[in-house]
């Protein structure tokens, strides 16, 4: 047993014992929390709550033969983290996916296009997973002030600019301190992006809202909407 296994156990039964461990480990409590909700999670948030209750819970029945503290506690605080928003989306409204969101256009590739196969699957509840993920990245955008929604407005239609999105997404996701940054700050860095992707500052300025949001799905667990973004995987594969 660790130090910190010992800790746990003698916490079970001592209510000092137990606000000093959950007092020490407030910030593996938020990153838990955080990666288990898919976005940046403060002591504001209804989560923050939820986590620690389960930390708290953790402690009370840990027992050795169970392994290591810490796993077990992130166990516990991602099974109640994902119990609690999808306790939320079943209230969440209809979310409707605008044809235009991604990359192709039926001329590319006919009446049945990439775009038309997941609005069909997002409104006729073919794929739970992929709405899921649209309904928890949504509350992610919201952080910084724009919707899933609005993403077809800003979303890149020439060949050329979807290219130089691809490349300002792929500059982010190459420098994860950068995308770090940008989850906390909820802001892009500009001047940075604009010089090492050699992307022009007008461009990123007027499709700022989609790079965020491609920066967010691809560096998150976010699979289903992942998948839509063949351009920008390739850009990253250079």
């Amino acid at each position: 047993m660790s130090k910190l296994d010992i800790l746990a156990v003698n916490a079970k039964d001592n209510e000092n014992s137990m606000n000093r461990l959950i007092n020490k480990y407030e910030n593996f409590i938020l990153k838990r929390a955080s990666s288990a909700a898919r976005r940046y999670i403060s002591k504001s948030d209804d989560e923050w709550s939820v986590a620690m209750a389960a930390f708290t819970d953790a402690i009370r029945n840990y027992f050795p033969e169970k392994g290591s503290f810490l796993n077990f506690a992130e166990l516990i605080i991602r099974r109640r983290i994902i119990d609690y928003v999808r306790s939320k989306s079943r209230y969440a409204p209809e979310i409707l996916v605008k044809p235009s969101l991604f990359e192709s256009s039926p001329e590319e590739e006919g009446d049945y296009s990439m775009q038309s196969e997941i609005a069909e699957k997002v409104s006729s509840g073919e794929n739970n997973s992929l709405r899921m993920e649209i309904y928890l990245i949504n509350e992610v955008f919201s952080e910084y002030g724009f919707s899933f929604m609005d993403l077809a407005d800003y979303s890149p239609k020439a060949e050329k600019t979807k290219r130089a999105c691809a490349k300002a997404v792929a500059f982010m996701i190459k420098n994860p301190i950068l995308t770090s940054e940008m989850k906390i700050k909820r802001k892009l860095p500009l001047n940075l992006i604009e010089k090492n992707a050699k992307v022009s500052r007008k461009l990123l300025e007027r499709h700022r809202k989609y790079i965020v949001a491609a920066v967010e799905i691809i560096s998150g667990d976010y699979p289903y909407l992942s998948d839509y973004m063949r351009y920008i995987r390739e850009e990253l594969e250079k």
